[in-house]
């Protein structure tokens, strides 16, 4: 029996080279002298005997020579399983109770001939039929099991061995003939991939399944969700050419993304892109969260690997307001996702017509009787004469100013005894002894407007018919160094009339909700203009409908009742005589506003035409019956309607395909 083991290469080299010779030495003592070198502490089974012969014509580092004590040991039927720091050398039938658990990536510090295990999940292929096929390359003493449930593989043997059949299982667990296959794409479009492809890989005509000319086609779909493209094909070169040519064009482009732009027909640009901003934005704080998190679990001192590149962000997206189009720098994947987004988005939207009657009915009823007596005689003259009246409080009905102006009696029955005229401080006046009056009015005022709105959905619209009133508010009087005072007023204009806002919004079940503002106002005038005022009746209220159904709403009424009575005290009061010296008024108002709506929802070209068209033809038939007729000495001067109007438009250009 010889050992020899000779340090080679200078004291302070970083790693010393050994030179190994063992002949017929005790596996004790080689394991002993190993340990030595590399450092390692060896455990060994009482059941390890027998002698090695290890011969290195050249001096080899450390790592090397305990690459080749395993070896040697593995060649004796013994193997080294190394665990927090201890190595283990025991017969290899035991040793795959100790295997270390292993990856393809987590290879680093175990060695070649160290006892592993690994688990290969399978795809494709039956775990259970592929363990037969990979059985004879397991060692007797090693394990190869497969797990039915999940499809998998359980090898435990040494790590050059577990390597060799993770290639081997590659291979064979591939997808069967006629099964269609999922390629990712991470930076290429897969639409813009799949188009490609098509003009690359021209299919032949179909022909029966099985045929040669079946096994050239290749089937292709776009998955947008996932940017991926699903192949199918019957051939499996077909399905490798598609491959690498997908690896070719699924490359990083030098740019973070690509600039797209994309047309909208019917949605605004300004508000889509502010709309994709806040997905985009959402986003991306969820990948900076991921991104944080990540970093923060990462173990100190480990480093990205080589040539990785940091992810990129969701993108970025503008709206070009001249255009309607929408500007979109992305990566490919999150392009895909925003173009589904703006294809849901970019629909023609609903309209809603909402047909208004507004009606603020007025009845005036006012009744008046009464008998009213005047005495003047001789007013000028120098002596004493006998003077005496009773008349209403009223201005227009009062005795003594029908006296003064017999034209401006108040409307009704008036019956006076009249003898000549009569003068009052030079002012000449008929002399009515008496006056009779009676009167009873009613008055019925139906006020309708019928304001048509149509809107977008979820859009508000307004319609307002009325004046626009001045109403004082202030006079000064500037003299600064003039000798006369300057006047001026100022005043401030509102609007007086009718407004109706309206804004619908169209629910799933065809119901629309209805926000209302509605306001009716008229001038109130005084004889004072500073004084003058605005009655207002107003309503707000947000309601639920159903297409083509009426909502009514209003119902104000405001009713006013006056009862005035003028009489002589004493005489007024006597039954029956009483009546002829006593004047009575009664006055009754009242008004009623009602507001009745009917929403009809407008999803297309069709719908609008049939609510529109009915009117355009009533208009036109509005205005061909005010034409004035036919005079024989007068020119004819037809007003311009409306069907006139377009046939003097000029044609429109014909649509370019």
């Amino acid at each position: 029996m010889a050992i020899f083991l000779a340090l080679s290469g200078p004291a302070a080299a970083a790693e010393p080279k050994v030179s190994l010779n063992f002949v017929n030495a005790d596996i004790g003592e080689v394991i002993k002298a190993i340990g030595q070198v590399t450092g390692k502490t060896f455990v060994v089974d009482p059941r390890v005997k027998g002698t090695l012969n290890i011969a290195s014509p050249q001096p080899v580092n450390k790592s090397v020579a305990y690459d080749i004590l395993l070896s040697s040991l593995r060649l004796q039927g013994y193997s080294a399983v190394e665990s927090n720091g201890v190595v283990r050398v025991l017969p290899e039938a035991d040793a795959k109770f100790y295997a270390l658990p292993s990856s393809a990536k987590r290879q680093k510090g175990i060695a070649r001939g160290q006892m592993v295990s690994r688990v290969f999940p399978l795809r494709h292929e039956s775990a259970a039929q592929l363990m037969t096929v990979l059985r004879p390359l397991v060692s007797p003493n090693n394990v190869i099991n497969a797990d039915i449930a999940s499809n998998s593989l359980l090898v435990i043997d040494y790590l050059e061995n577990v390597n060799h059949l993770e290639e081997i299982i590659a291979n064979l667990d591939v997808p069967d003939v006629g099964e269609p296959v999922i390629i990712p794409l991470r930076y290429a479009s897969a639409q813009e991939v799949h188009g490609l492809l098509n003009r690359v890989f021209t299919n032949p005509p179909s022909t029966a399944p099985g045929t040669t000319s079946d096994t050239l086609r290749v089937e292709m779909a776009v998955d947008n969700r996932s940017n991926s493209l699903v192949v199918y094909s019957s051939n499996p070169s077909k399905l490798a050419r598609v491959h690498a040519l997908v690896a070719k064009l699924d490359v990083q482009t030098p740019v973070a993304g690509n600039v797209h732009v994309i047309y909208l027909k019917n949605a605004q640009a300004e508000k889509v892109a502010q709309t994709l901003r806040n997905i985009l934005s959402a986003d991306s704080g969820s990948l900076q969260a991921a991104q944080t998190a990540q970093t923060a679990a990462t173990a100190p001192g480990q480093k990205t690997a080589a040539g990785a590149t940091p992810e990129i962000g969701p993108g970025m997206v503008q709206a070009d307001s001249a255009s309607n189009a929408l500007i979109i720098t992305a990566p490919e994947a999150v392009f895909n996702n925003i173009k589904a987004v703006v294809e849901k988005l970019d629909v023609r939207r609903a309209q809603v017509l909402v047909e208004a009657l507004i009606a603020e009915v007025s009845a005036d009823k006012a009744a008046e009787f009464g008998i009213q007596w005047m005495y003047l005689d001789g007013v000028n003259s120098d002596s004493y004469r006998p003077f005496a009246g009773f008349g209403s409080s009223s201005t227009t009905s009062n005795i003594a100013a029908i006296a003064a102006n017999p034209a401006g009696a108040a409307q009704g029955f008036n019956l006076g005894l009249v003898k000549g005229t009569i003068k009052i401080l030079g002012t000449e006046i008929a002399n009515i002894g008496m006056l009779a009056r009676a009167l009873e009015t009613n008055a019925n005022a139906n006020i309708l407007s019928t304001p048509t709105l149509l809107t977008l959905d979820n859009e508000e619209a307004k319609i307002s018919v009325g004046s626009n009133v001045p109403f004082q508010t202030g006079s000064y009087a500037v003299t600064g160094s003039a000798a006369t005072a300057v006047p001026f007023t100022t005043y401030e204009r509102k609007d007086v009339g009718l407004t109706l806002k309206v804004k619908p919004r169209i629910s799933e079940g065809g119901t629309v909700n209805l926000t209302i503002s509605q306001e009716v106002s008229k001038l109130r005038e005084a004889a004072d203009p500073t004084l003058s005022s605005t009655d207002k009746r107003s309503i707000d209220s947000t309601v639920l409908v159903d297409d083509g159904q009426i909502v009514v709403l209003g119902g104000l009424i405001e009713e006013r009742f006056q009862d005035t009575e003028d009489k002589v005290p004493l005489l007024g009061d006597i039954p029956v005589l009483g009546q002829l010296f006593r004047y009575s008024g009664r006055k009754q108002v009242k008004t009623n506003l009602m507001v009745f709506l009917r929403p009809v929802i407008v999803r297309d070209a069709q719908a609008a035409a049939a609510v529109t068209n009915p009117r355009y033809d009533y208009i036109v038939g509005v205005q061909k019956e005010a034409a004035p007729p036919h005079k024989v000495m007068l020119p004819d001067m037809a007003p311009l309607t409306l069907d006139r109007m377009l046939d003097l438009a000029p044609p429109r250009p014909a649509a370019t395909p």
